[in-house]
Protein backbone atom coordinates (compact mmCIF):
# COMPACT_ATOMS: atom_id res chain seq x y z
CA UNK A 1 0.00 0.00 0.00
CA UNK A 2 1.59 3.36 -0.97
CA UNK A 3 1.61 5.99 1.67
CA UNK A 4 -0.98 8.02 0.05
CA UNK A 5 -3.26 5.47 0.13
CA UNK A 6 -2.58 4.56 3.65
CA UNK A 7 -3.03 8.88 4.65
CA UNK A 8 -6.29 7.80 2.90
CA UNK A 9 -7.85 5.11 4.40
CA UNK A 10 -6.89 6.47 7.57
CA UNK A 11 -9.12 9.36 7.05
CA UNK A 12 -11.83 7.29 6.21
CA UNK A 13 -11.53 5.13 8.96
CA UNK A 14 -12.42 8.37 11.22
CA UNK A 15 -15.55 8.83 9.40
CA UNK A 16 -18.91 7.41 10.43
CA UNK A 17 -22.77 6.90 9.74
CA UNK A 18 -22.41 7.50 5.82
CA UNK A 19 -25.22 6.34 3.69
CA UNK A 20 -25.48 6.75 0.03
CA UNK A 21 -29.11 5.00 -0.28
CA UNK A 22 -31.39 5.99 2.42
CA UNK A 23 -31.45 2.59 4.59
CA UNK A 24 -29.21 1.97 7.92
CA UNK A 25 -27.74 -1.17 6.03
CA UNK A 26 -26.68 -2.17 9.44
CA UNK A 27 -30.01 -2.57 10.56
CA UNK A 28 -31.43 -3.78 7.04
CA UNK A 29 -31.94 -8.17 6.63
CA UNK A 30 -29.15 -8.09 3.45
CA UNK A 31 -28.61 -10.54 1.00
CA UNK A 32 -24.62 -10.83 0.70
CA UNK A 33 -24.20 -11.89 -2.85
CA UNK A 34 -21.40 -14.64 -4.31
CA UNK A 35 -20.58 -14.00 -7.46
CA UNK A 36 -17.84 -15.92 -8.19
CA UNK A 37 -17.07 -19.33 -9.45
CA UNK A 38 -17.67 -20.89 -5.50
CA UNK A 39 -21.18 -20.27 -5.99
CA UNK A 40 -22.66 -23.19 -7.73
CA UNK A 41 -25.98 -21.50 -8.93
CA UNK A 42 -24.34 -19.23 -11.53
CA UNK A 43 -23.31 -22.02 -13.36
CA UNK A 44 -26.28 -21.69 -15.93
CA UNK A 45 -26.31 -17.64 -15.81
CA UNK A 46 -25.51 -15.51 -18.21
CA UNK A 47 -24.96 -12.14 -16.91
CA UNK A 48 -25.20 -10.66 -20.33
CA UNK A 49 -28.89 -11.90 -20.15
CA UNK A 50 -29.98 -8.79 -18.40
CA UNK A 51 -33.62 -10.20 -17.97
CA UNK A 52 -32.04 -13.45 -16.61
CA UNK A 53 -29.65 -11.82 -14.39
CA UNK A 54 -32.38 -9.45 -12.80
CA UNK A 55 -34.91 -12.37 -12.07
CA UNK A 56 -32.12 -13.96 -10.58
CA UNK A 57 -31.16 -11.29 -8.36
CA UNK A 58 -34.72 -10.33 -7.57
CA UNK A 59 -35.36 -14.07 -6.40
CA UNK A 60 -32.41 -14.18 -4.07
CA UNK A 61 -34.14 -10.77 -2.48
CA UNK A 62 -37.69 -12.17 -2.39
CA UNK A 63 -36.83 -15.27 -1.16
CA UNK A 64 -35.03 -13.96 2.14
CA UNK A 65 -37.40 -10.99 2.18
CA UNK A 66 -34.75 -8.30 1.99
CA UNK A 67 -34.96 -5.06 0.34
CA UNK A 68 -31.14 -4.79 -0.17
CA UNK A 69 -28.53 -6.98 -1.59
CA UNK A 70 -24.56 -6.62 -1.09
CA UNK A 71 -22.00 -7.08 -4.18
CA UNK A 72 -18.68 -7.35 -2.85
CA UNK A 73 -15.39 -5.12 -3.14
CA UNK A 74 -12.64 -7.27 -4.41
CA UNK A 75 -14.26 -10.27 -5.26
CA UNK A 76 -13.11 -12.00 -8.64
CA UNK A 77 -16.10 -12.31 -10.64
CA UNK A 78 -16.03 -15.22 -12.12
CA UNK A 79 -19.42 -15.20 -13.97
CA UNK A 80 -18.07 -11.94 -16.19
CA UNK A 81 -16.05 -14.94 -18.14
CA UNK A 82 -19.11 -15.47 -19.85
CA UNK A 83 -19.43 -11.73 -21.17
CA UNK A 84 -17.11 -10.17 -24.22
CA UNK A 85 -17.83 -6.76 -21.93
CA UNK A 86 -15.48 -7.37 -19.79
CA UNK A 87 -12.75 -9.04 -21.97
CA UNK A 88 -9.45 -6.38 -21.85
CA UNK A 89 -7.18 -7.25 -24.68
CA UNK A 90 -8.15 -10.80 -25.60
CA UNK A 91 -6.07 -13.16 -23.46
CA UNK A 92 -7.59 -15.04 -20.51
CA UNK A 93 -5.63 -13.98 -18.01
CA UNK A 94 -6.62 -10.54 -18.93
CA UNK A 95 -9.99 -10.41 -18.26
CA UNK A 96 -11.78 -8.08 -16.28
CA UNK A 97 -13.50 -9.78 -13.11
CA UNK A 98 -12.16 -8.28 -9.99
CA UNK A 99 -14.96 -5.62 -8.80
CA UNK A 100 -13.47 -2.19 -7.35
CA UNK A 101 -16.86 -1.27 -5.88
CA UNK A 102 -19.36 -2.24 -3.55
CA UNK A 103 -22.79 -2.76 -5.20
CA UNK A 104 -26.31 -2.23 -3.93
CA UNK A 105 -28.95 -4.32 -5.24
CA UNK A 106 -31.76 -2.37 -4.59
CA UNK A 107 -35.62 -0.83 -6.12
CA UNK A 108 -35.01 1.85 -9.22
CA UNK A 109 -35.42 4.76 -8.17
CA UNK A 110 -33.94 4.15 -5.00
CA UNK A 111 -32.44 7.83 -3.90
CA UNK A 112 -28.52 7.92 -4.20
CA UNK A 113 -27.21 10.26 -1.90
CA UNK A 114 -23.75 12.18 -1.34
CA UNK A 115 -21.59 10.38 0.90
CA UNK A 116 -19.69 13.03 1.83
CA UNK A 117 -19.78 17.08 1.50
CA UNK A 118 -17.55 17.83 -1.86
CA UNK A 119 -18.39 19.03 -5.31
CA UNK A 120 -19.24 17.60 -8.66
CA UNK A 121 -15.75 16.69 -10.36
CA UNK A 122 -17.56 15.24 -13.27
CA UNK A 123 -20.27 13.17 -15.17
CA UNK A 124 -21.39 11.59 -18.13
CA UNK A 125 -23.49 9.02 -19.50
CA UNK A 126 -21.52 5.95 -20.43
CA UNK A 127 -24.00 4.07 -22.60
CA UNK A 128 -22.20 0.93 -23.66
CA UNK A 129 -23.91 -2.01 -22.98
CA UNK A 130 -22.56 -3.52 -19.77
CA UNK A 131 -21.00 -0.12 -19.27
CA UNK A 132 -22.21 2.06 -15.76
CA UNK A 133 -24.91 4.40 -17.54
CA UNK A 134 -24.90 8.01 -16.19
CA UNK A 135 -22.48 8.16 -13.58
CA UNK A 136 -21.81 11.03 -11.05
CA UNK A 137 -17.96 11.49 -9.67
CA UNK A 138 -17.66 13.61 -7.06
CA UNK A 139 -14.40 15.00 -5.25
CA UNK A 140 -13.82 15.46 -1.49
CA UNK A 141 -11.12 16.17 1.01
CA UNK A 142 -10.16 15.21 4.48
CA UNK A 143 -7.69 16.37 6.54
CA UNK A 144 -5.83 18.01 3.06
CA UNK A 145 -6.47 14.42 1.63
CA UNK A 146 -8.11 14.81 -2.09
CA UNK A 147 -9.95 11.80 -3.40
CA UNK A 148 -13.36 11.03 -5.12
CA UNK A 149 -16.71 8.97 -5.09
CA UNK A 150 -17.51 7.40 -7.70
CA UNK A 151 -21.58 6.31 -8.35
CA UNK A 152 -22.54 4.15 -11.63
CA UNK A 153 -25.95 2.70 -12.75
CA UNK A 154 -28.27 6.11 -12.41
CA UNK A 155 -31.19 7.34 -13.81
CA UNK A 156 -30.54 9.53 -16.84
CA UNK A 157 -32.46 12.95 -16.20
CA UNK A 158 -29.82 13.23 -13.02
CA UNK A 159 -27.23 14.29 -15.13
CA UNK A 160 -29.20 17.57 -16.55
CA UNK A 161 -29.18 19.07 -12.93
CA UNK A 162 -25.68 19.24 -12.60
CA UNK A 163 -22.95 21.47 -13.10
CA UNK A 164 -19.39 20.85 -12.92
CA UNK A 165 -17.55 22.31 -9.51
CA UNK A 166 -21.22 22.46 -7.66
CA UNK A 167 -20.88 22.14 -4.50
CA UNK A 168 -22.58 19.25 -3.10
CA UNK A 169 -23.50 18.16 0.69
CA UNK A 170 -23.21 14.72 2.28
CA UNK A 171 -26.44 13.03 2.02
CA UNK A 172 -27.80 15.07 -0.47
CA UNK A 173 -29.70 13.60 -3.16
CA UNK A 174 -27.93 13.50 -6.39
CA UNK A 175 -30.09 11.03 -8.18
CA UNK A 176 -31.86 7.72 -8.37
CA UNK A 177 -31.03 4.43 -8.81
CA UNK A 178 -31.58 3.32 -13.07
CA UNK A 179 -33.83 1.46 -14.43
CA UNK A 180 -32.45 -1.13 -16.79
CA UNK A 181 -32.86 0.45 -19.88
CA UNK A 182 -30.64 3.46 -18.78
CA UNK A 183 -27.95 2.01 -16.60
CA UNK A 184 -26.06 0.01 -18.69
CA UNK A 185 -28.89 -3.09 -19.22
CA UNK A 186 -27.76 -4.44 -15.59
CA UNK A 187 -30.59 -5.48 -12.82
CA UNK A 188 -30.95 -2.07 -10.74
CA UNK A 189 -28.07 -1.06 -8.45
CA UNK A 190 -25.48 1.42 -7.42
CA UNK A 191 -21.93 0.67 -7.71
CA UNK A 192 -19.82 2.84 -5.19
CA UNK A 193 -16.61 2.93 -5.48
CA UNK A 194 -13.80 5.64 -3.86
CA UNK A 195 -11.10 6.59 -6.10
CA UNK A 196 -7.58 8.05 -4.88
CA UNK A 197 -6.23 9.27 -8.42
CA UNK A 198 -8.85 9.72 -10.83
CA UNK A 199 -5.66 9.48 -13.80
CA UNK A 200 -6.87 12.03 -15.70
CA UNK A 201 -9.85 10.56 -16.60
CA UNK A 202 -13.48 12.25 -16.25
CA UNK A 203 -16.82 10.85 -15.82
CA UNK A 204 -15.73 7.30 -15.81
CA UNK A 205 -13.21 5.14 -13.89
CA UNK A 206 -13.12 0.88 -14.32
CA UNK A 207 -15.20 -0.87 -12.22
CA UNK A 208 -13.71 -4.21 -12.53
CA UNK A 209 -9.85 -4.94 -13.36
CA UNK A 210 -8.16 -8.15 -14.47
CA UNK A 211 -6.65 -9.85 -11.81
CA UNK A 212 -3.25 -9.50 -12.52
CA UNK A 213 -3.55 -6.05 -11.86
CA UNK A 214 -5.41 -6.14 -8.46
CA UNK A 215 -2.62 -4.70 -6.42
CA UNK A 216 -2.42 -1.55 -8.93
CA UNK A 217 -6.24 -1.05 -8.30
CA UNK A 218 -7.22 -1.72 -5.45
CA UNK A 219 -4.33 0.49 -3.92
CA UNK A 220 -6.16 3.05 -6.53
CA UNK A 221 -9.62 2.25 -4.90
CA UNK A 222 -9.90 1.22 -1.23
CA UNK A 223 -12.50 -0.63 0.16
CA UNK A 224 -15.90 1.35 0.03
CA UNK A 225 -16.75 -0.25 3.37
CA UNK A 226 -14.15 2.22 5.01
CA UNK A 227 -16.83 4.56 4.83
CA UNK A 228 -19.99 2.57 4.71
CA UNK A 229 -19.83 0.17 7.48
CA UNK A 230 -21.40 -2.58 6.51
CA UNK A 231 -21.01 -5.04 9.57
CA UNK A 232 -21.61 -8.15 7.88
CA UNK A 233 -18.72 -7.25 5.22
CA UNK A 234 -16.02 -6.42 8.26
Amino acid sequence: MTVNNHRLESALRQIQGVRVIPFDLNREHLVVFDFSRDNPELDDLDVSDTFAFSRYISHKLEEQGARVGIGKYDENRTIYDKSAVFASSGSQAQRRTLHLGLDLWVAPGTPVLAALDGQVHSFQDNRPFGDYGPTIILEHTINETSFYTLYGHLNRDCLKSLEKNQIIKAGQEIALVGHMHENGQWPPHLHFEIIRDLQGKEGDFPGVCAVMDREKYLDLCPDPNLLLGIKVLE
